[in-house]
């Protein structure tokens, strides 16, 4: 049977606007009609739709500002494919840009407008400035589908460029500064532990910050984790096994001690304070206060100072050193190779 009409719940619609009325009798969904294409649903808020219709016709006073593409951008399907760091790195990107060109409308942006954003008024912050021409492409690529553009205005512009760290952290250092760390409050005690597990298994930290105790196999000798970045179909999909070796498994042993010690049944290896799982930004926090106390106290210099990600490049030199082989990290071992192997001798046998 045909959907019942309810004429009611159409009054005061834009133009091209239609009301949908559920089973429930309660709520109501509403699509647009533009000339020549397939209708589009605007949600089931009245207002919120009606705002969307207006911005799709040019009547809003932001319509067609760079500021008003990314506004769109943040519900497109692409936006929301993004890994949660890689739309909080865009978020905090985005600050930046908004301030010297989200005012401005997109079609009147062009090359040497980005150009010059990236490379003189961002210049001293090369790294972030190569972010910020990444989200704009993206937004570029946008505003082409919603028509408010004709052409990306970054094709053409470099980037500042940025070559892979070639320094893994130094064995003694990292010895130093984990046994440091132990001797701090109990949660900087978690973080040193967070470190020694990166370093012993080769995670990134979004791999770990959310591990369970049922992802610890002890029986199977495994640690079961989601490998992130995985593009295309294998998203989420591809699962890491993890041997447990002697050295790990003298840390899960150190991690139980803790976890009883707390008195409560906590679900999380790596738990906060409140015995939740770390949050990226509350990590960083925490990490670089860490850092910066073991460089004051003396535990490492400001030369030695390393990242947290470099503990997987380290994971992967001594994984080398010791089996003569690269670790599986990535779909293609050229990719571990360029980004993550920092040795320093490469050894062959002769003929």
């Amino acid at each position: 049977m045909p959907r019942t009409r309810d004429r009611q719940s159409a009054e005061g619609l834009l133009p091209r606007m239609e009301a949908r009325p559920w089973s429930d009798g309660k709520t109501i969904t509403y699509r647009y009609h533009p000339i020549g294409g397939k209708p589009m649903n605007l949600g089931t808020d009245k207002i919120a739709a009606m705002r969307k219709v207006l911005d799709l016709n040019g009547q809003s006073d932001s319509y067609g500002t760079l500021r008003w593409v990314w506004e769109q951008y943040q519900t497109a399907p692409r936006w929301l494919k993004l890994a949660e760091a890689s739309r909080t790195d865009y978020t905090s990107a985005w600050k930046q840009i908004d301030a010297v060109l989200g005012h401005l409308q997109i079609s009147a942006i062009d090359s040497p407008t980005v150009a010059r954003y990236v490379h003189i008024e961002r210049a001293k912050a090369p790294r972030r400035a190569d972010i910020e021409k990444s989200l704009l492409s993206r937004l570029f690529g946008h505003g082409i589908k919603l028509g408010v553009c004709t052409v990306n205005a970054t094709i053409g512009v470099e980037p500042h460029g940025s070559e892979p760290r070639t320094e893994a952290p130094k064995a003694e250092v990292l010895a130093r500064f984990l046994e440091w760390l132990q001797k701090q409050t109990p949660q900087r005690q978690i973080i040193g532990m967070m470190a020694e597990y990166a370093s012993l298994a080769g995670n990134r930290r979004v791999e770990f910050l959310d591990l369970s105790w049922p992802q610890i196999d002890e029986a199977a000798k495994v640690v079961r984790t989601k490998r992130a970045k995985q593009r295309g179909k294998k998203r989420g999909e591809v699962i890491e096994l993890v041997t447990i070796t002697p050295a790990l498994q003298a840390l899960i042993d150190r991690l139980k001690v803790v976890r009883a010690q707390r008195g409560v049944d906590c679900l999380y290896v790596f738990p906060s304070r409140e015995n939740n799982a770390y949050t990226d930004r509350g990590f960083k926090t925490l990490w670089q206060r860490c850092v910066l106390q073991a460089i004051k106290d003396k535990v490492m210099t400001a030369e030695d100072r390393f990242t947290f990600h470099d503990l997987r490049a380290h994971y992967t030199t001594v994984h080398k050193e010791v089996t003569g082989e690269l670790p599986n990290l990535h779909v293609t071992t050229a990719t571990t190779a360029r980004v993550y192997d920092r040795s320093k001798v490469v050894r062959r046998t002769a003929l």
